[in-house]
């Protein structure tokens, strides 16, 4: 079985919109895992605009599944990573005023500060993931830096499967087949739903675990929250 992280950034920003602490990003932590939740997903940016450097404190204590950290490798991200010690942390391109990642990494032209920083990962006992784009020179290069697995970036797989073009997996099912003949686990996120998720899984051979956030949270809004993860634990079996 795929296992599902549920990203609550989207939480954090409900909250962020009127101060206090309603709702409150552990408590929703603490249920997505009484629901089934196989891990939890953090994206803090440096702005602090959803999840914050705190939040990623108090998550470390409450939280009993699979904790993954996202972010651009920056001094304060490293800091809070190698102070936090997450089950995983999954280094992420993106621009200081991005509003969601947009682009994995080049691998091949960072791939001695990748190999610098995810050695400095794994000497603490951090699991390593790359967010990447559905290349096979990329998987290449990625393999190359030591990381333990990469993240595949699924917009452009979701976009022209919402136009009916299922032909959009061919990439993502050869780079999951190259990867793993690599010695890279498989992860992937962004924009996967409930109306893509099954077939994403059907096709993307040895997928480890997706990282599901804005969709998850919008389905919420209109069936549940337990019922949605309960969904897509269905879907992911």
């Amino acid at each position: 079985m795929t296992k599902l992280s549920v990203n609550i950034n989207k939480i954090a920003t409900l909250r962020n919109a009127r101060g206090g602490n309603m709702p409150n990003v552990v408590q929703v932590a603490k249920d997505a895992e009484r629901f089934g939740a196989q891990g939890i997903t953090i994206h803090p940016r440096p702005d602090e605009r959803h999840i914050r450097y705190e939040d990623a404190r108090d998550l470390k204590k409450i939280v009993t599944t699979e904790f993954n950290i996202e972010g651009n490798p920056i001094d304060k991200f490293l800091d809070l990573v190698l102070e936090l010690k997450p089950t995983q942390a999954t280094l992420v391109p993106d621009a200081v005023n991005a509003i969601t990642s947009n682009a994995g990494w080049d691998t091949q032209k960072h791939k001695d500060y990748l190999k610098e920083v995810i050695s400095e990962l794994k000497r603490n006992g951090i699991r390593t993931s790359i967010f990447v784009d559905p290349t096979p020179a990329i998987i290449e290069g990625a393999a190359e830096t030591g990381a333990d697995r990469i993240e595949l970036y699924t917009e452009e797989f979701a976009h022209y499967y919402s136009l009916g073009n299922k032909e959009a997996i061919h990439p993502y099912t050869q780079c999951a087949e190259l990867a793993h003949k690599l010695g890279l686990g498989i992860n992937a996120g962004h924009d996967l739903s409930l109306q893509n998720i099954q077939f994403f899984k059907e096709y993307v051979p040895h997928l480890l675990e997706v990282s599901i956030g804005h969709a998850l949270v919008c389905e919420a809004l209109y069936e549940g929250l337990e019922s949605v993860i309960k969904q897509y634990l269905i879907k992911l079996k």
